[in-house]
């Protein structure tokens, strides 16, 4: 366990916005920093309306759900890496992978990552999470855009992560 600054939020929240009017996507997404070796953060909620299958799951650059999510800008890459998995070691800060809605339309999230944080140069705070229309192929899908988006596809749903204490 380390000794983090009480200054650093052990929490925070988002709440999911429509990408377009007319959809149905909707959900909360819990954020906790972990007392664990490599501080990590455990990444919840639920998230409903979504089509069956796979969905591409990222921290955004830019904590802004205007303009369809799209003001929200690419994905959080401070470290200027390619677009990866979750458990890949070169990977975008952001990469959080898919999220797999189930027949019911609905996507229990639960991700532990070791790479973002509330600190520092990985800090999520402020930041968007952006749901995909597509799979994220972690970029190895082959397309043109699959080292810098993993090809999910458009912008279903986001919101900003803020601090809850």
């Amino acid at each position: 366990m380390k000794n983090v600054p009480t200054n650093i939020p052990k929490k925070a929240q988002c709440v999911l916005q429509e990408a377009s009017t007319g959809g149905n996507v909707r959900g909360t997404i819990m954020f906790e920093r972990m007392d664990d070796a490599d501080d990590s953060i455990m990444v919840t909620g639920t998230v409903s309306g979504l089509s069956a299958g796979k969905h591409g799951f990222h921290v955004h650059q830019v904590g802004s759900t205007a303009d369809g999510c799209k003001a929200a800008k690419g994905h959080f890459n401070p470290f200027e890496r390619d677009h990866g998995a979750p458990t890949a070691e070169n990977r975008h800060v952001g990469d959080l992978g898919n999220i797999d809605a189930d027949a019911t339309l609905t996507a229990n999230v639960n991700i532990k990552d070791s790479m973002i944080k509330f600190a520092g140069d990985a800090n999520i705070l402020g930041r968007a999470i952006v749901i995909h229309a597509g799979e994220d192929d972690l970029g190895l899908g082959g397309e043109a855009d699959s080292k810098t988006t993993g090809h999910a596809g458009a912008r279903l749903a986001c919101c900003v992560i803020g601090a809850l204490n």
